[in-house]
């Protein structure tokens, strides 16, 4: 009678899990819960100041300010995005410039968070020109703002109060483009 060869139990077992491995990775990358956020880096070699404007199921609401470090980014809404549409205004604290627009919401020099887009002078606010940045209905999104001269070769400069174009995303986030500033006013 001749004795059968089977496979010592551990080698058996490190052959299941060097197959099985693959799908069990998988499997628990896809059960984590996604991350959703509105993020902006700045990666310009000045600190610059951010406000946002964006609508909800309550209205309009802009707020500010987020003060970003050179070459650093910043969460500016947290979880998924619940528009389409959203305004950025951002000033460069240390050699002066704006990224702008003519999409114009309430703001104020100091810290705030604005409910409503109407009669911001009445109201005591100033009344800022944001630019649009169209998501896509994405459920994240990250805006990148540079500096013109670091556009690189084959770009047009664009006029001033134009906010430059935006640099590609990093990998697994989605394109981040803005065209020039809405001149329509403010999207649904």
């Amino acid at each position: 009678m001749t004795a059968l060869a089977f496979p010592a139990p551990r080698r058996l077992l490190r052959s299941f899990l060097r197959a099985a491995a693959p799908a069990l990775l998988f499997a628990f990358i896809t059960a984590l819960p996604a991350h959703a956020d509105f993020r902006l880096c700045n990666n310009t070699g000045s600190r610059v100041g951010v406000a946002i404007g964006y609508k909800d199921a309550e209205g309009w609401t802009t707020e500010g300010w987020w003060n970003i470090s050179a070459r650093s980014c910043d969460t500016l809404l947290r979880g998924a995005l619940v528009a389409r549409y959203y305004y950025i205004y951002a000033v460069d604290y240390d050699r002066g410039g704006e990224w702008s627009g003519h999409a114009f919401m309430c703001s104020r020099d100091k810290e705030f968070t604005i409910r409503g887009t109407d009669n911001c002078l009445a109201r005591g606010y100033d009344r800022t020109g944001f630019f649009e940045v169209d998501t896509g209905e994405q459920r994240s999104w990250t805006v990148q703002l540079t500096d013109t001269a670091e556009q690189g070769p084959g770009r047009t400069l664009l006029p001033p109060g134009t906010p430059p174009p935006l640099v590609p995303p990093r990998p697994g986030r989605p394109p981040t483009t803005v065209g020039p500033p809405a001149s329509e006013g403010l999207k649904k």
